[in-house]
């Protein structure tokens, strides 16, 4: 082989390696060595083989092709990482995408049961890696559009995330294979192997967002009720409602998941799980800065952890103590309020005069592990519904829009309740019926009453009891001595009575004579004086 020849086959070899590195596709002729990449149509993301900063293992995965600052949000073999470079990624005829070392030892596999005549990966502008038939319709439908018709995929990166949650990918459960799309931390900054931190979405018949510690219920997002999820709320939390994010969750017969998506497609915005600080953070890339920015994190403060206060206590982070007892209830404990509290008065089933409901506002709503929900009832027949089972423990609407609808019941223990401000949700709960809403409203329409009625009589008796002081005062003034001068003569004469010494009349009356008796009065006997 001539010079000329050898650097010609180096030229082609070049030109062949930087066209691969541009395209988005691999079909089942072709493979990606160690050192080239996919790269999406929007040029937005990259596939390819990276090592972290500390280690010289390889790995194969996803990362934003144009943020200076390596972001990898999807890592293929994260438990299997490669020994060298001598890896290649390829399609097998059976149609499965397979990790082959140098001796032909598959290092990783897709390993799904679908067969395809022709399969090819592709990597999407939303970041989503799929291996799909390339058959004629789908070429174009996926030439036209490039989205995420998960109809036509074979297999999926965005049914096995990593650590990162990307805009349009589900959280959640395909309720027809069982599969569960569950987020899980990196065991750490060098190692992308699955933590023990993770987040997902419960499988119960109300579902909700949970963040776990191994097995453990780490923080809990609370049920969705039609506009969020019941513990989320407006300020630093920010995940009520937000003018660049639309959030939903999907829960039908097939599937159950939430997802979000950006009203502004040039902003970039991940939801990272973050294993050294336990948190769940969602980042906003700030190009100005070249830095992601913390948009959110949960859980936030000890209040958004699991169930700190123990069952019916409100936990409020602005108060002293933290913990405190739902009106109507009582500490378990007086050495601590983690046990929870109890109610003040027992009630009992099903029985007229003795228990109720009683309504609170603005209270996340509690572990929905044991639930039931009905979509079709009013928040009326909820309430029968619940009143009629002694093990139910409170009920509200499923969805809070509008008048409300649907219909959710607790059984059991009320736990990890929490105060949520601005939230328009109420929770009704069982309690003695001395303690209901009737009874405070029966208590409403007496002290109305009382309110109307004594007034009036209170004014009547203060004025009785100012018009007889003036009486008395008026009669003590008629009967006080008064001496008036004699116009005539200049003598004083005394309007009193007169007064008599004994000697006088002892005198006056023959030493009290019984001849000189005229009777006997109710004072005594009456005298006839000389």
């Amino acid at each position: 082989m001539t010079i000329f020849t050898l650097i010609l086959a180096i030229a082609n070899l070049l030109l062949f390696l930087s066209k691969a590195s541009s395209i988005d596709t691999l079909t089942l002729s072709q493979s990606l060595p160690d050192g080239t990449t996919l790269v999406s149509k929007d040029e937005t993301f990259e596939l390819g083989f990276f090592s972290l900063r500390n280690s010289t293992n390889r790995y194969l995965g996803i990362w934003f092709k144009n943020i200076p600052v390596k972001t990898v949000v999807w890592v293929a073999n994260r438990d299997y990482p490669l020994k060298d470079n001598s890896t290649k990624l390829i399609i097998t005829n059976d149609g499965n995408l397979v990790l082959l070392t140098k001796n032909n030892k598959v290092q990783w596999s897709t390993n799904t049961t679908t067969k395809a005549s022709r399969p090819i990966l592709q990597l999407l502008n939303t970041g989503n890696l799929v291996l799909r038939n390339d058959n004629e319709d789908n070429k174009n439908n996926n030439k036209s559009s490039n989205n995420n018709n998960e109809d036509r995929f074979l297999w999926q990166s965005f049914d096995y995330p990593s650590d990162t949650l990307l805009p349009g990918m589900k959280l959640g459960w395909y309720r027809k294979t069982g599969l569960n799309r569950r987020v899980i931390a990196w065991k750490n900054w060098d190692d992308p192997s699955p933590g023990n931190f993770s987040w997902g979405i419960t499988f119960d018949s109300n579902p909700e967002m949970v963040l776990w510690k191994g097995s453990f219920k780490y923080h809990r997002s609370g049920p969705w009720n039609g506009i969020r999820f019941s513990g989320a709320f407006g300020g630093s939390n920010r995940l009520s409602t937000h003018p660049l994010f639309v959030y939903k969750l999907i829960n039908n017969d097939d599937e159950v998941y939430y997802s979000y998506s950006l009203t502004n497609k040039s902003v970039i915005s991940i939801v990272v799980m973050n294993q050294t600080l336990l948190r769940r953070q969602r980042n906003i890339w700030i190009p100005e800065n070249g830095t992601w920015r913390l948009f959110q994190t949960a859980p936030r403060d000890i209040c958004d952890t699991y169930n700190p206060c123990g069952s019916y206590a409100n936990c409020m982070v602005d108060s002293s103590p933290v913990c405190q007892c739902l009106e109507g209830f009582k500490p378990k404990s007086l050495d601590t309020m983690e046990q929870g509290c109890v109610r003040s008065e027992p009630w009992s089933c099903k029985v007229e005069g003795r228990d109720g409901f009683r309504k609170f506002v603005g209270l996340k709503f509690p572990d929905t592990t044991h639930s039931w929900i009905n979509k079709s009832m009013t928040l009326e027949e909820c309430k029968v519904k619940c009143w009629e089972n002694c093990s139910c423990t409170a009920y509200a609407n499923l969805d809070i829009r509008g008048a409300g609808s649907g219909c959710s019941i607790w059984f059991g223990d009320l736990i990890d309740l929490k105060v949520v401000s601005q939230s328009g949700q109420y929770l009704y709960i069982r309690m003695a019926d001395s303690q209901t809403d009737a009874k405070d409203a029966h208590k409403k329409k007496e002290l109305l009453l009382i309110g109307t009625i004594v007034p009036p009589i209170v004014l009547v008796i203060l004025l009785a009891i100012f018009y007889s002081y003036k009486r008395k005062r008026k009669y003590e003034e008629e009967n006080v001595s008064v001496v008036k001068k004699d116009e005539a003569g200049g003598q004083e004469h005394s309007m009193e009575l007169p007064l008599f010494d004994l000697a006088t009349l002892v005198n006056a009356t023959n030493n009290f004579s019984t001849d000189n008796k005229l009777g006997q009065g109710g004072f005594g006997p009456v005298y006839k004086v000389n």
